[in-house]
């Protein structure tokens, strides 16, 4: 009977180390200590994420507020257009309301074959909850989204495209179902047989704060995991995790910012609490950049989650990594 208890425990703690290993270990370290002045760029990246999300995420957009989701989809238009592309709309009616996904592609400058290009996807949603502005969940998301459609424009790839989506619909009551936008779109994309070789979902991703115990998690998340909320996640489901940890370990090697990266049963909530869940239904892996929401941020979905509760510098510090992220899977 010793013998047999003593393999169960030796069994259980290798079980426990492999799923720790699996599910919260990822390549590349944290950046630790405190963070280098801004780059004259990052600042006037900024001032940038500032003004895109006071004006897409300043009111209420969302097929309740429909006049007001229209103007943001509109000034996401624009900022596009002024960027020298020709946004697609993807648009189809809920809730008695014509509404629409907005895309722009980035085309390689060189292949060697049609064959050879996968497409890379970038997105974020831009209607807001209920009667939320939604200036960090999602205008935080869509901001960021702008500013590296600005950054890529020139960048010349080989061997990837670049699809750059704001989808709408992502919040309730069209979260999870036909009419969500990110589900439409990942259905037509699927259905065009193009190789995709993944998602990467901007999600809510302007709040931090250094006070301990500023950090949050869904149990049992909590036991190993920083409580202080001045990170960046990379997180996804079990089945993602070789995409987790290609996202992390670019960030870590190329951002000094800190930063968590992990994937956990779809069970576990918010694991799949954004547009990244409608591409694991068609089959495309996909992986959500996050502050954590809820778990730190204390205006999600509420009237005062507005643009002045942001940090504006520590999300130009993000989207530039995001941007080097994704220029290394790019190329």
């Amino acid at each position: 009977m010793p013998k047999l208890f003593l393999v169960t425990l030796l069994l259980l703690a290798a079980s426990s180390a492999f799923i720790y290993w699996y599910t919260l270990v990822m390549p590349g370290r944290s950046h630790a200590g405190p963070l280098a002045p801004l780059a004259d760029d990052e600042l006037v990246m900024a001032d940038s994420l500032r003004r895109h999300v006071e004006a897409i995420a300043s009111r209420p957009h969302n097929t309740s507020f429909p006049k007001e989701l229209e103007a943001s989809a509109r000034k996401i238009e624009e900022t596009l257009s002024s960027l020298g592309y020709v946004p697609k709309s993807q648009s189809f009616r809920a809730s008695g309301v014509d509404v629409r996904n907005i895309e722009v592609v980035i085309e390689p400058a060189t292949a060697a074959s049609a064959d050879k290009v996968s497409t890379l996807v970038v997105g974020a949603h831009y209607d807001s909850a209920g009667n939320a502005p939604g200036a960090n969940d999602n205008g935080s998301g869509v901001a960021a989204l702008l500013e590296l459609a600005r950054l890529l424009k020139s960048h010349v790839m080989t061997n990837t495209r670049l699809r750059l989506v704001f989808f709408v619909n992502e919040e309730p009551p069209h979260f999870k179902t036909e009419l969500m936008g990110s589900l439409v779109y990942a259905r037509s994309l699927a259905a065009s047989r193009e190789k995709i070789r993944g998602m990467l979902c901007l999600e809510t991703l302007g709040a931090y704060s250094d006070a301990p115990g500023s950090q949050k998690y869904p149990p049992p998340l909590s036991f190993a995991l920083p409580n202080t909320a001045n990170f960046v996640a990379v997180v996804g489901t079990l089945n993602v995790r070789s995409l987790a940890a290609e996202v992390t370990r670019r960030f870590r090697e190329s951002t000094a910012f800190p930063s968590l990266g992990g994937v956990a049963p779809a069970a576990i909530p918010g694991i799949t609490w954004s547009d990244h869940w409608s591409f694991g239904q068609v089959g495309i892996p996909a992986v959500m950049i996050t502050d954590t929401a809820l778990f730190r941020y204390p205006h999600y979905h509420l009237p005062s989650d507005t643009p002045d509760k942001l940090d504006y510098e520590r999300l130009a510090r993000v989207t530039a990594g995001i941007g080097r992220v994704i220029r290394g899977m790019a190329n």
